[in-house]
């Protein structure tokens, strides 16, 4: 029997899509006995932006995990949200184009995520920003911190 893993995720982006943009993330895994993993990092790459943050945020929760598990994601981003559950799997049918033909923004990582989602059973619950969700502020707290450069890995 799988474990049921709760994943908290956020990505956070100044200066969104510009050339001096900087961009963090950061998930929150906490297991059936509520020992927590807090990880967070400035994202990386030619291309800085608040989806590709948020996308970063949920590939590395499930990556942090050692083996195949029942995760509820919680993200207050409608894009991964709806993207996970709506539309990744027209766009694979499609050859990752959209339905008016032009290519997925993002590929590279919603790629990515397709492939965790054959290792992990994933449910998206979507909750609103900065209503007072405390594992969503905490997320968004590490995702800002992280633009900056603050990295984080810790238990408890």
């Amino acid at each position: 029997m799988k474990r049921t893993i709760l994943i908290f995720t956020d990505g956070a982006c100044s200066n969104n899509g510009r050339a001096n943009a900087s961009g963090g993330w950061a998930a929150i895994l906490v297991n059936p006995e509520g020992e927590c993993l807090k990880i967070a990092s400035k994202l990386t790459g030619d291309e800085i932006t608040n989806n590709r943050a948020e996308l970063t945020a949920v590939i590395e929760g499930l990556s942090a995990l050692k083996r195949p598990a029942d995760v509820i994601l919680t993200t207050d981003s409608k894009y991964v949200a709806d993207g996970a559950t709506t539309w990744l799997a027209s766009w694979k049918r499609n050859g990752w184009k959209t339905a008016t033909g032009k290519p997925v923004k993002n590929v590279d990582l919603w790629q990515r995520l397709d492939a965790l989602l054959q290792i992990h059973i994933v449910r998206f619950d979507w909750v609103r920003g900065h209503s007072g969700h405390p594992e969503n502020e905490l997320a968004d707290t590490l995702a800002q911190a992280a633009c900056y450069g603050q990295v984080v890995r810790e238990r408890g």
